[in-house]
């Protein structure tokens, strides 16, 4: 059995983070909690791992994961052509529930799947994230569960859907979220919204509105999922 490490003391955090850090180094799995739900998380720069994690929730490399960062400024990193609006949002809700979609930097050396030369990206709003996520650097991370599947608010909902296909379990206790991030598609010079989700789209619109002298009635209709989008993340 996989082992669980209880974050919700100092010493339990302590050893988890570090054995958690190192086997995601190795190509390993770990389920963490973030702010909205438990996720499912591999290093994003190694693609056997990435591969290995959306085997573990029965999803195709049409669906990939997206990416969560410990730092505002790792974007710069990843993506390209970052619209004034899409900061203004970072500014205004990172960390928190909302993922953001740029054109991915040509030059990263991954493979998170069929991503159309785009990356997802958020910051969560939970200590024990940003901790590993300090220590590891970008994660591929999913919601913990198997698609199709409810999704995981605990780490017993977690492993009981992932069980041995995941290595760490690091438990925070249950997620206080519970509502999946919104998402927003930044690369164009609009925003889209691809997913309601814990932030109010119209909100969201209505602030990248102020950065591009749009009216702020703008339609906060989604547009149809594109590959990639699901409502279990």
């Amino acid at each position: 059995m996989s082992p669980v490490f209880d974050c919700t003391t100092p010493e339990g955090r302590q050893d988890g983070i570090a054995k958690a850090t190192a086997g995601v180094r190795q190509g390993e799995l770990v389920v963490l909690p973030t702010d909205t739900l438990y996720g499912i998380g591999a290093d994003a720069f190694a693609p056997d791992a990435v591969q290995r994690l959306l085997d573990a929730k029965g999803r195709g490399r049409d669906m990939p994961p997206p990416v969560l960062v410990p730092e505002v400024r790792t974007v710069d990193g990843l993506a390209t052509e970052v619209p004034a609006y899409a900061r203004a949002l970072i500014e205004r809700y990172w960390p928190g529930p909302l993922t953001l979609v740029f054109k991915a930097q040509p030059s990263l050396m991954w493979d998170l799947g069929d991503t159309g030369g785009t990356v997802a990206v958020r910051m969560p709003d939970h200590d024990v994230a940003l901790e590993l996520l300090r220590e590891v650097g970008p994660m591929a991370v999913s919601s913990a569960n198997r698609t199709g599947h409810p999704a995981s608010r605990t780490v017993i909902d977690a492993a009981t859907q992932l069980g041995a296909s995941v290595e760490f379990y690091l438990d925070a206790g249950p997620v206080t979220g519970g509502l999946a991030s919104t998402i927003v598609d930044c690369t164009h010079d609009r925003p889209t919204i691809l997913r309601r989700g814990a932030i109010d789209s119209d909100e969201i619109l209505a602030l990248a509105a102020e950065h591009l002298e749009l009216p702020p009635t703008a339609s906060a209709e989604p547009t149809p999922e594109p590959s990639g989008v699901s409502n279990d993340e």
